[in-house]
């Protein structure tokens, strides 16, 4: 499930550096203050439904598509991004995918992927390793069927809320499916539940936004080292979810604990 998904089932996350990681880690850049979070955006044509998103909802996109494929297996290439060694988690996923441990100030991990990898083994290397990286993937199945992913994460927007330009960020990733009833539902089950009874019967596009306001910053009293503070602070605040169905925009807020 999308950290953002599970974030509104539940908003008020208890000890969430060590229960929830796949959430938490999205959040410990932040400091105080109003902040931009991801974007996604949905168009449908009359054979097409095309979705694009910022940064972060990367995943999502990819494991939407790789659920509609009904070939066994897919040709994919890009970058792993991760901040632990996960060999061993690779090997039992059956990948053979080296690991490069960088040189620069960010100690990190990266894989160069060109791999042909069975849909069931992607979904699962989606949900596998959303607690501690970042899949940079790209597969083309026909026009109908593909995805194309940028290679390398951006930096965080600076922008304040207001002078955000979702259009650009939102080229990050892109995503394209048959227009189907069933590839639909599962569009608005997978990034929209919040809003699925808010929905217009028909509709050509939507823009999701995802904002916060960081209101209180709980540090952990048994750390010293000023990453690890940063990294196992507790955030308090609020979430926006602005939606912009054709003309309409509706908004959902969430007060979270991340």
């Amino acid at each position: 499930m999308h950290y953002l998904s599970e974030l509104i089932e539940t908003p008020s996350l208890k000890d969430p550096a060590k229960n929830h990681m796949n959430i938490h880690r999205h959040f410990y850049r932040y400091s105080k203050g109003d902040f931009i979070g991801p974007a996604l955006k949905i168009k449908k044509t009359k054979a097409r439904i095309t979705l694009r998103g910022s940064h972060e909802y990367e995943d999502l996109i990819q494991e939407i598509v790789v659920k509609t494929i009904t070939a066994d297996q897919i040709d994919v290439d890009g970058v792993l991004i991760t901040g632990s060694n996960i060999s061993d988690d690779l090997q039992a996923l059956g990948l053979d995918w080296k690991l490069k441990k960088s040189t620069g100030k960010t100690k990190n991990y990266k894989a160069e992927i060109s791999d042909k990898i069975t849909t069931d083994t992607f979904l699962k290397t989606i949900e596998k390793f959303r607690i501690n990286s970042y899949l940079l993937l790209s597969f083309n199945i026909n026009p109908s069927c593909n995805v194309s992913t940028k290679k390398r994460i951006p930096q965080p927007s600076k922008k304040k809320v207001d002078e955000d330009d979702s259009n650009k960020r939102v080229q990050f990733c892109t995503g394209v499916i048959d227009n189907t009833e069933q590839n639909l539902e599962l569009i608005i089950d997978s990034a929209l539940k919040d809003f699925k009874s808010d929905l217009p019967n028909q509709f050509k596009k939507i823009v999701l936004l995802n904002n916060y306001k960081i209101e209180e910053i709980i540090l952990p009293k048994d750390v010293d080292n000023s990453i690890m503070l940063r990294i196992m602070a507790i955030r308090k605040g609020k979430m926006v979810r602005s939606l912009e169905v054709d003309e309409t925009i509706i908004e959902k807020q969430y007060k979270i604990v991340v």
